[in-house]
């Protein structure tokens, strides 16, 4: 079942900026380190790569998802993101060789995404702060109950990888 691209969407950084936007992917909520990639292609090479594991990715390139997935087009045998934050994230696509459309792929996945972010000042605003933590929820639309919920996860800072 698509979300309908009406479904309003919240996404809250650690340091109280507020974005709305809609959802795309499976609803519900998501929290995690943000960060970013500039990419102009291979989308779904970089959901499913090991180094953005347990992140939320803002994809910077504004149309994500017009060429569909593949199976064959992966990194690893999952997606490895929490959640995605797109400003023109696609279901429909054109390539004939595409299995599923990017909606699709991210409900089976599990991934939760907010659409209709303006991206690129989103990177600003990470590049000039820092990186941080944030939620993103389809489900949830009170900003006080999402923050309440995002102040809950533990801080990136001195995060061990190796002792995972």
């Amino acid at each position: 079942m698509s979300l309908s691209q009406t479904t309003p969407a919240i996404l809250i950084l650690a340091d109280g900026t507020v974005f709305n936007g809609t959802a795309f992917g499976k609803t519900g909520t998501a929290t995690g380190e943000i960060c970013f990639n500039t990419g102009m292609t291979g989308y779904q090479e970089v959901f499913t790569d090991p180094s953005y594991y347990g992140q939320v990715l803002i994809m910077n390139n504004v149309h994500i998802g017009n060429y569909g997935v593949k199976a064959a087009d992966v990194e690893s045998d999952s997606v490895k993101v929490k959640a995605v934050i797109g400003r023109n994230l696609e279901d429909k696509y054109s390539r004939f060789m595409a299995d599923a459309s990017l909606q699709d792929y991210f409900e089976a996945q599990g991934v939760v995404a907010i659409d209709g972010i303006d991206t690129r000042a989103l990177v600003a605003h990470i590049r000039t702060q820092g990186a941080m933590n944030c939620i993103i929820s389809s489900e949830i639309t009170d900003v006080a109950q999402l923050q309440k919920l995002l102040n809950e996860v533990p801080s990136m800072d001195g995060w061990n990888w190796h002792q995972q």
